[in-house]
């Protein structure tokens, strides 16, 4: 056990645990008590990978984390997937977050840790950086004209009759997309779960499966909520997707039409779309689409050397970079990363820095999403041997920009 402050210590969670920590995380995420969200909570979680601070026999704080594996540029990485992250209002302040962020990223055994922020500004001093934003959707149904769709055939039906079509095209899709988690049976059933907590005043979800020439290529999940429409009581329903998967460009664009042309509604809204998302491409009007940019996916760089090693570059990078980071030491100094896209290397070196920056900002680039040279324009990327910025920038890039699909 390590000691933060007198009263509180932090050490590792145990499954006795799950009866004091379930309450403290809906209470500090305002939700209210249900058996049935319980179940399904208990259901992911993995006590052993959590820490928690207690103060005497009272739990007071926890950080939980999920082993599940991480698309990355031209790979998959184990990744700690950290949540429910609390620390109860009368021991705020008082370093317990602190020491669970410290001994977590110190015990972890993942190269990369990734995380939701509730509070954004809470992570960027624990190493964190912004890795995939994503957009969100908040259209008009009766606004938006889509092109005419292909020759696909569409199935509907409740998520888990169609189960085993929607994980086969999840996999399928999964190690192209950077952001993208994987899901074993216990995670499917979780994010599809369906009971009144989570219905709110909405429809049951509904699945559709889109079938291309190949077999199913592609599926959404929606329900419908009746919201108010003062232009018009009786076209009043939104459509709120909660996923959308599509292999070709065919499907993605029949399951929009889909969507878009369901009756009596007046709104579709997606919160997790891709800021490449190809939606924004196809609308005649992209205004109609009330898109908002938002922070998706945060990501910190735990090892070094194993992370960058496990990505692609998408150009050759034969670079020296200097890091600094305050929580783990043995990650900073300067490092000599070669890569291109069939595999790479980095080695410490006590060679000249090309570039120099914090911890935090290579999470934010290891995905492709964030360009080192915007942060460079942040003044967060140093270049200090002319023209070393453009080639590297161009490696860290990617073809397909990182997503946050899911929230965890």
């Amino acid at each position: 056990m390590s000691p933060i402050l007198p009263d509180i210590t932090v050490r590792p969670g145990t499954e006795a645990d799950l009866d004091a920590i379930i309450p403290l995380i809906f209470a500090a995420f305002h939700d209210p008590p249900d058996p049935v969200r319980e179940a399904s909570e208990r259901s992911i979680c993995e006590p052993e990978r959590s820490v928690v601070a207690v103060d005497g026999d009272r739990l007071v704080g926890h950080l939980g984390s999920f082993g599940r594996d991480l698309t990355v540029p031209g790979g998959i990485v184990p990744a700690a997937h950290v949540t429910q992250v609390a620390v109860a209002p009368t021991h705020r302040r008082r370093g317990g977050l602190t020491g669970m962020m410290r001994r977590h990223l110190t015990t972890a055994t993942e190269p990369i840790a990734v995380l939701w922020a509730s509070e954004a500004r809470i992570y960027p001093r624990y190493g964190y950086g912004h890795a995939a934003p994503r957009i969100t959707l908040h259209a008009s149904a009766r606004e938006v004209r889509l092109p005419f769709g292909g020759a696909g055939r569409l199935r509907v039906g409740a998520p888990a009759t169609l189960r085993a079509e929607t994980t086969a095209i999840y996999e399928a899709a999964r190690p192209r997309r950077p952001g993208w988690s994987s899901r074993t049976s216990p995670w499917w059933e979780h994010r599809m779960t369906d009971a009144a907590w989570s219905r709110g005043d909405g429809t049951a979800l509904r699945t559709v499966v889109h079938e291309g020439e190949h077999g199913p290529d592609g599926y959404a999940v929606w329900r419908i909520r009746d919201e108010h429409n003062p232009d018009n009581p009786r076209i009043s329903a939104t459509v709120r997707v909660k996923e959308l998967v599509a292999e070709t460009p065919a499907a993605r664009l029949d399951l929009w039409r889909f969507l878009f042309g369901i009756d009596l509604i007046s709104k579709v809204t997606f919160d997790h779309a891709a800021i490449d998302e190809p939606l924004l491409l196809l609308a005649d009007d992209p205004g109609w689409l009330g898109t908002r940019w938002e922070h998706g996916l945060w990501l910190r760089v735990r090892d070094v050397p194993a992370a960058l090693t496990a990505r692609r570059y998408a150009t050759p990078v034969d670079v020296v970079l200097e890091l600094t980071d305050a929580l783990l030491p043995a990650n900073a100094g300067r490092w000599h990363l070669r890569g291109d896209i069939d595999g790479a290397s980095c080695e410490r070196t006590t060679a000249p820095a090309a570039l120099a920056l914090d911890v935090r900002d290579l999470g934010a680039a290891y995905l492709g999403g964030t360009p080192l040279a915007a942060l460079a324009g942040a003044g967060l990327v140093e270049e200090r041997v002319p023209g070393a910025l453009a080639p590297t920038n161009a490696a860290f890039g990617w073809h397909r920009a990182p997503s946050a699909v899911e929230t965890f």
